[in-house]
């Protein structure tokens, strides 16, 4: 059935719910697993910040090395927060008997999860679905929403408890 799993994850609680049903899929179904958090340079609702530069003026470079410096001071701080997450899970699946494996790419969530599990060989993606719709999901986009329908494979997207209202 499924052979190898690719979950999504991020600090989002339907991530979490994500994690926890693909670790029952793979443990019935004998599967590995491949735990995926994507660095996101758009930094929009992804807890990446996002770099504001001043105008490009001579009289603004200082303002510009500064914001820069502290954009990767923050940058720098939320991808070790989201590793230490990752082998944090990957521990807990290994601990279940899961084979498992992580990794962190940087880049658009949608395009990389799909690139992953097109190489890595993913025969299903479980992800978390934040319910974005409407004006919300123009701007901001819907990872699931890409990702189900450019997937190399199928995918399961976990609700969350609360309807998609986070």
């Amino acid at each position: 059935m499924f052979e190898k799993i690719l979950v999504a994850i991020d600090n989002s609680p339907t991530s979490k719910q994500a994690f926890e049903q693909s670790t029952f899929l793979a443990k019935a179904t004998g599967a590995s697993l491949m735990l995926v958090n994507v660095s996101s340079l758009a930094g929009l609702d992804s807890g990446y910040p996002n770099l504001v530069m001043p105008i490009a003026n001579a009289a603004y470079i200082s303002a510009q090395t500064e914001a820069l410096q502290n954009y990767l001071q923050q940058w720098e701080i939320v991808k070790q927060q989201d590793l230490e997450l990752l082998k944090s899970l990957a521990e807990q699946a290994k601990d279940a008997g899961i084979a498992t494996e992580y990794a962190q790419p940087i880049g658009d969530a949608g395009k990389e999860i799909c690139q992953l599990a097109r190489s890595w060989g993913a025969s299903l993606i479980v992800m978390g679905r934040r319910g974005h719709t409407g004006l919300s999901e123009l701007i901001q986009g819907s990872v699931s929403n890409y990702v189900t329908h450019h997937a190399p494979c199928s995918v399961l997207t976990v609700q969350g408890k609360d309807g998609g209202e986070e």
